[in-house]
């Protein structure tokens, strides 16, 4: 039988309904109180996310339908009513869940916090909540509190323990909207009386396991939910634990999932999804969510696995921009992480132990933009040079300080020896050789030069230890037309002036083009010269129209966008010709005029050809 939440939650039987709708005081707090708050976190860099519910169950498939993507969803990507829905917390019994093990291998991996799904959007607790029965109470693992032991395993491994609670829920019958498929009592919903809800069991949560790292929010897009709730929702809470760290989609000022927070709404710090931003967002505090394959709950057809490598790079990544990385784990239902997740955190916590203090408590590097070997991090007087790839030596362009020193960071080499039978990726082995070693390197005029020749190189990435004496000063080196005017700008390289905007790397193009008024542009050093300019650029069917400028040397050339097949299938097309007759610092700049279809186009290079 459904027992109603509803029902449940009317005062007086559970909870003073007034207490929690009552909207909060504004919680005041000074820059350095801020700073103090979130130490920790900016400290970290590195944190496990969990997205563990009943829809571990049906792994991505129900009914015979294999779903793809995001399979934490699967109850909104199949329409299932919730009646039919709830029978799933019948099978719920992970018996082979071990909080202990889970801690294991997330510290292993070098990672500082956890976030785990208290509750996802299907609505379902992983805790004994007094709230209604739509939790652990209701299956065969009634006895055990998984959030209370994964606690207890946290404090005793020294991991922060952080709680994502999901705004949106699909099963209880106060939250509005209904889903379409599913409207059994919406003329009866009191999405105040969801709001109580919701904050009692918040409560809970805040009250009954301790100190709480991070109060992760999310479902937070539809119309019910407003930044007026959104800010007493953040007051509320940090009524409870004033120390605690909250994100932005607690309101509605998040922009998508480029996750930056727009206007002055609550939250304490930005989540790009599934992205890293393309460069440093000075004084903006941030955190990049990804997956490991493609969805977040675990899915047992989704072998689509991202390397080692790529892990440790996009840490190190985040880490160089200033921000911090959250790597998902979706456990199978019987409480076990998959093994091709065990695995590659494995890798990334050798990696980690060689290099880990130079992500640890890091700031963004002095380079606006990333540099084509690798990334910088800086932790005071120290940059650490982190190589991706690179031949027998690196430039840094533009680079103004007194360099002491650069060597090695460790005496050690990480170097991939094989791969584990039967399992996913590498094995890999440090070797010692001698106390970390001098690189030779040269200042030039306008740029330091390292010889990185004879020197061993790790796995995933390399780092070398650079001491600098005073300030850093990085000039900005400006791309030069050829002797014939030739040059290729690049969307690397190019600046963005706008909200929506912005660099995907995958594509090595600016795309989520979705605001006309924003801009592309970019600085070069021109000599005269006549030249053609083209552009190369990608654009889906149905999204074609976009009518633009391209402005240069004080010149205006107008084009259209057309289909080239795809976001992904880019074409060359000449916009037209134009003379440069002041030689010097030049700027050009791609401006939309209109933008018919989803995005203006996928800007991945232009140039100027004789």
């Amino acid at each position: 039988m459904r027992i109603r939440i509803t029902d449940a939650l009317a005062p007086p039987k559970l909870l003073p309904v007034a207490l929690y709708v009552t909207p909060q005081g504004k919680t005041a707090e000074t820059k350095a109180q801020r700073d103090a708050r979130l130490a920790w976190w900016r400290e970290a860099r590195f944190g496990m996310f969990i997205h563990w519910g009943l829809y571990a169950i049906p792994a991505g498939e129900w009914k015979g339908t294999k779903y793809g993507g995001g399979v934490e969803w699967i109850m909104n990507m199949a329409k299932i009513p919730v009646k039919e829905y709830e029978p799933l917390a019948e099978r719920w019994n992970p018996t082979k869940f071990d909080a202990r093990e889970w801690v294991r291998v997330a510290k292993d991996a070098g990672m500082k916090y956890i976030v785990i799904t208290s509750k996802h959007h299907e609505g379902f607790g992983l805790w004994p909540s007094k709230q209604g029965d739509w939790n652990v109470k209701r299956t065969p693992f009634k006895d055990r509190d998984v959030l209370k032991e994964l606690a207890a395993a946290c404090k005793e491994a020294g991991i922060r323990l952080c709680f994502y609670h999901s705004i949106m829920d699909w099963h209880h019958s106060d939250y509005l909207p209904k889903r379409a498929w599913d409207k059994e009592g919406e003329a009866k919903a009191d999405f105040d009386r969801y709001v109580a809800y919701i904050k009692a069991q918040l409560k809970e949560l805040l009250t009954d396991y301790g100190d709480i790292g991070i109060l992760w929010f999310d479902g937070e897009w539809e119309g019910t939910w407003t930044s007026e709730r959104g800010q007493d929702l953040y007051n509320f809470v940090r009524s409870i634990q004033p120390k605690i760290i909250i994100n932005n989609r607690v309101s509605k000022g998040r922009n998508g999932m480029q996750g930056m927070t727009e206007g002055q709404d609550a939250g304490d710090y930005g989540t790009p999804e599934q992205e890293i931003p393309a460069n440093g967002i000075p004084g903006i505090d941030w955190e990049s969510c990804m997956t490991m394959n493609d969805t977040w709950g675990y899915s047992a057809h989704d072998h689509n696995w991202k390397s080692a490598q790529t892990l440790v790079r996009n840490l190190i990544d985040c880490a160089s921009k200033g921000g911090n990385y959250l790597l998902n784990v979706g456990p199978k239902a019987e409480g076990t992480i998959p093994q091709e997740s065990v695995e590659r955190l494995a890798q990334v916590g050798q990696w980690m132990k060689l290099y880990g203090n130079a992500i640890y408590g890091t700031s963004a590097g002095p380079f606006p933009k990333p540099l084509p070997w690798g990334r910088i991090t800086r932790k005071g007087n120290h940059l650490y040079l982190q190589v991706f790839e690179a031949g027998s030596k690196i430039l840094l362009p533009g680079f103004k300080a007194d360099v002491v020193s650069v060597k090695e960071m460790a005496g050690q080499s990480l170097r991939v020896v094989g791969r584990p039978a039967g399992g996913a990726g590498n094995v890999l082995a440090a070797s010692q050789y001698q106390a970390p070693k001098d690189v030779p390197f040269r200042k030039t005029e306008d740029a330091v030069e390292l010889d990185l020749s004879g020197l061993p190189r790790a796995a995933f990435a390399t780092v070398y230890d650079m001491t600098v004496r005073g300030p850093v000063e990085v000039v900005a080196m400006l791309s030069k037309q050829t002797v014939d005017g030739a040059i290729d700008l690049l969307a690397a390289d190019a600046t963005v002036h706008g909200s929506s905007a912005r660099l995907e790397g995958d594509k090595k193009a600016i795309g989520y083009w979705t605001d006309p008024k924003d801009t592309v542009g970019w600085s070069f050093e021109a000599v005269r010269s006549e030249v053609d300019v083209e552009i190369e650029y990608a654009c889906e069917p149905g999204s074609e129209g976009a009518e633009f400028t391209v402005e240069v040397g004080g010149q205006t050339l107008r084009g259209k966008v057309e289909s080239t097949g795809s976001w992904s299938t880019f074409r060359k097309v000449k916009v037209g010709r134009v003379a440069i007759v002041v030689p010097g610092k030049t700027e050009l700049v791609v401006r939309p005029i209109s933008k018919p279809g989803l995005g203006v186009m996928n800007l991945r290079a232009v140039r100027l050809s004789p």
